[in-house]
């Protein structure tokens, strides 16, 4: 499968295979305004540098930090002992986030509106939303209603990751969540033009769009919901009302990438094909884990080679395993067959524990229980275990499917289970991490960075604190929590 982007707009770095560090690939360019480009010639590239951005190197970075993987050279052997500076994501802040897929979503909202087409509209503004939140959900504070204006604004301000959760009329920020809930409604109107096969997520059916909408503010509004409960709550009772989201693995948003070389899923490239392919290999704490809990998606999420599952311990500093080709990796769960993915965006398992936690932390409705089995049994399908297999792994292991003790501690199981069942996407774990604490993990061995602590942030780029006097200087560190960090 092949992306055909007109040459004035940036070609994400997964049309290249590779992206993964500032030295490798030179990705920082700026965007045309060009006027003859249609809706359908931009959507799939746009569409593809989000995936592309959740799967490479921020998901690598996250993963590590969140012991699925251990880093064994390279980046990911600097992440795995706590070290990130200001130089490690250059290539993501510039070319795989605001010149890639947001200047993208962009001009799709303007082509949209401007050729009377609201499904493509409805559509990036959806994306839009969801690819900023990677942004402040990783650095925080970051430009956002001032950005993506090309020569007309070349210094944006950084906007308050409060604001841009919730928005500021005064500072005419719109929050994530209006920004979605006018996506979803430019869906509702007639539109000219209408995507097909040029959506590669959802081929063209909006019904799919407006579920995965309303699910993804589900996942806006459990993100925050321990710095603003009451604006979580009123978030997951409004689409908990209108009853219209992800319900079924079918309906899950996700990018499947080709699988020829230069539209493979980043993760199959850099794991299995580049230069980097030993810098990273499974986290013998993940695999203690899933050992303990006798889980049968083992084998499915990642390689056994030989007799025995090969790994490292986070922060390893020894002699590596020999031959490298047995140590194990992500298997086909993850990467597909020959790099087709998918890259899992938001999911039917994620709502399901989303749902679960609120009705236990906030008192949703919903039963916390029913929820729980609900996202394990979802994801223990998506992986390819049938009905029967399911019951018998359930029956056959009460401490994990029933919940039991304190709120806390219950929270802490729907936590674990959710954090199993996202394998390959790190950026989703790190934030569940983040705020609330689980699973619990001890710290790696010859942890250094700051103060030996896990990083909380990413460091602002370098370039763009030398080049835009909007942001901080010097900038918060690594140990620096975001807004909704709390924990």
């Amino acid at each position: 499968m092949k992306f055909i982007i007109p040459k004035s707009y940036l070609l994400v770095p997964f049309f290249l295979g590779m992206g993964a560090c500032s030295s490798y690939l030179d990705v920082n360019v700026s965007p045309n305004n060009p006027t003859s480009v249609t809706p359908a010639v931009l959507l799939a590239g746009a569409e593809g540098g989000s995936a592309f951005v959740n799967a490479n190197e921020l998901n690598r970075f996250a993963s590590v930090l969140v012991n699925q993987l251990a880093g064994a050279a390279n980046n990911p052997s600097n992440y795995d002992v706590y070290q990130t500076n200001s130089a490690d994501f250059g290539n993501q802040w510039n070319g795989e986030l605001y010149n890639g897929p947001l200047i993208n979503y962009q001009k799709l909202i303007e082509l949209g509106d401007a050729t009377n087409s609201k499904a493509y509209s409805g559509i990036a503004k959806i994306m839009k939303a969801y690819t900023f939140s990677i942004a402040t959900d990783v650095w925080g504070d970051v430009p956002y209603s001032q950005a993506l204006q090309g020569e007309a604004n070349t210094a944006p301000r950084l906007d308050k990751q409060e604001d841009i959760y919730k928005g500021n009329a005064t500072l005419g920020i719109q929050s994530l969540f209006d920004l979605v809930r006018e996506g979803i409604k430019d869906l509702d109107a007639a539109s000219t033009l209408k995507p097909a096969g040029d959506d590669i997520i959802y081929a063209g059916n909006l019904t799919k769009w407006k579920q995965a909408g309303n699910t993804l503010l589900l996942k806006f509004a459990m993100t925050i919901s321990r710095k603003e409960p009451a604006l979580a709550t009123s978030v997951i009772n409004e689409v908990l009302t209108g009853a219209n989201y992800i319900t079924s693995n079918a309906n899950d948003m996700n990018f499947n990438f080709g699988s020829s070389v230069g539209s493979q899923d980043p993760r199959y490239t850099y794991t299995f094909v580049s230069s980097f392919q030993n810098d990273m290999l499974l986290s013998t704490r993940y695999l203690n884990l899933l050992n303990s809990l006798n889980d049968p998606r083992l084998p499915i999420f990642f390689t056994k080679p030989g007799p025995n599952y090969v790994t490292i311990d986070n922060g390893f500093r020894g002699t590596l395993p020999t031959p490298t080709a047995n140590w194990s990796r992500y298997n086909k769960y993850v990467t597909g067959n020959s790099g087709e993915g998918p890259v899992r965006l938001v999911t039917n398992f994620q709502r399901a524990f989303i749902l679960a936690e609120a009705a236990l932390r906030l008192g949703t409705p919903g039963d916390p229980q029913a929820l729980y089995t609900e996202g394990i049994k979802a994801s223990m399908s998506l992986a390819g275990l049938t009905t029967d297999q399911i019951n018998a792994y359930l029956t056959a292991n009460p401490t994990v499917a029933n919940l039991t003790g304190t709120t806390e501690q219950k929270i802490a199981q729907v936590i674990t289970q959710k954090y199993i069942a996202f394998t390959g996407n790190g950026l989703e774990l790190w934030n569940d991490y983040r705020r609330t604490g689980y699973p619990t993990l001890q710290p790696s061995q010859n942890a250094a960075g700051i103060d030996g602590t896990r990083p909380v942030r990413a460091v602002y780029i370098s370039n763009e604190v030398q080049r835009n006097p909007n942001f901080p200087n010097p900038s918060p560190q690594s140990n620096i929590r975001v807004w909704w960090d709390i924990d």
